[in-house]
């Protein structure tokens, strides 16, 4: 899908097959999917080639930040499918020219989204290409620190649920084996979250950093916002690094309830071993067939044997009771 932003531009899409070439006054060109036909119209516009699939995921510096034919050619890795619960970046690459800014996608992220609708409800926002490279950069790094913002509250929610006691509903507790299960799986979805941020994050900040070293950027107005962007995405980053360290810190916390409900099963076992013991050496005393045994024929030695099988159970659970093995 191709679609074009300027004074004249219509918000629909353009179609390669009713389209001779890209109206006069285009600002922002953007290919989502694109197949060979829309490719061909945008570099007839461009006056280069665009970056393939292959290219755009090279991840050496040199392959994702560099000029050719003065252009400016930038790819940075964009957070996508937040909100289908499967996070993960994939590359866009921005061309950058002096009339001209060409996106070239294979996904569709929300920034991208939501800058589209507010583009064309305020056209007059970005009257040239650079101002939509950095307006757009703007919604890029805002939506990671919602992300951000995101996964500090479910982090706080996952430390309530480790540190607070154990609540009971419907009369009866929770499996404690199911609560560390999902306390586990819900500190994973989040590390897999943060770990798409703090790569979009880093990603974003290396090609700011670089956009702010080119010429075009040092005689523009903007360059005092892309500074900020950058201070912002450095302030992310740390912010990134903070909660690594307190969701390490959670899922340390989580293996060791873990461990300690598990020391506590084998303790009842230990327990349970000793309980079970003596009333299984007095039954195996009684049960041996030597002939002289003085309770043999006595009247009350059935219920004697009982009576000492059972107290030899119970004297050794009270113990352990009375010193809170259990």
């Amino acid at each position: 899908m191709l679609r074009s932003f300027g004074p004249k531009c219509a918000p629909a899409p353009i179609d390669p097959a009713k389209v001779g070439a890209v109206a006069k006054g285009t600002i922002w060109l953007d290919l989502l999917n694109p197949t060979r036909e829309e490719e061909k119209l945008v570099e007839a516009a461009l006056g280069q080639n665009v970056p393939t699939r292959e290219e755009m995921v090279e991840i050496e510096p040199s392959s994702r930040l560099y000029e050719r034919q003065g252009a400016s050619i930038m790819t940075a890795a964009v957070l996508y499918g937040v909100s289908g619960d499967r996070p993960n970046t994939d590359p866009v690459t921005f061309i950058l020219t002096e009339d001209l800014l060409v996106t070239v996608r294979y996904v569709d992220p929300q920034p991208f989204v939501r800058f589209h609708e507010h583009l064309c409800a305020e056209p007059e926002m970005c009257p040239d290409p650079l101002s939509v490279l950095v307006r757009l950069m703007d919604a890029i790094v805002d939506r990671l620190a919602d992300e951000l913002e995101s996964v500090a509250r479910q982090m706080e929610n996952v430390s309530a649920q480790i540190f607070a006691r154990q609540s009971v509903q419907a009369g009866r507790a929770k499996s404690t084996e199911r609560r560390l299960q999902a306390i586990l799986l819900q500190v994973g979805r989040v590390q897999g979250l943060m770990a798409e941020v703090r790569e979009s994050v880093l990603s974003s900040n290396r090609m700011l950093g670089y956009l702010a070293t080119t010429e075009r950027l040092r005689t523009s107005d903007y360059r005092p916002h892309v500074r900020s962007l950058i201070e912002d995405s450095r302030g992310l980053l740390d912010h990134s690094s903070f909660l690594a360290e307190n969701l390490s810190f959670l899922l340390n916390a989580s293996l060791g309830l873990i461990t300690l409900e598990q020391n506590f099963v084998m303790k009842l076992f230990s327990v349970f071993a000793v309980v079970f013991m003596p009333p299984t050496l007095i039954a195996g005393i009684y049960g041996m067939n030597f002939e002289h045994m003085p309770e043999l024929k006595w009247l009350h030695g059935y219920p004697f044997a009982l009576t000492l099988i059972l107290a030899s159970a119970i004297i050794p659970l009270w113990i352990a009771k009375r010193s809170r093995w259990l």
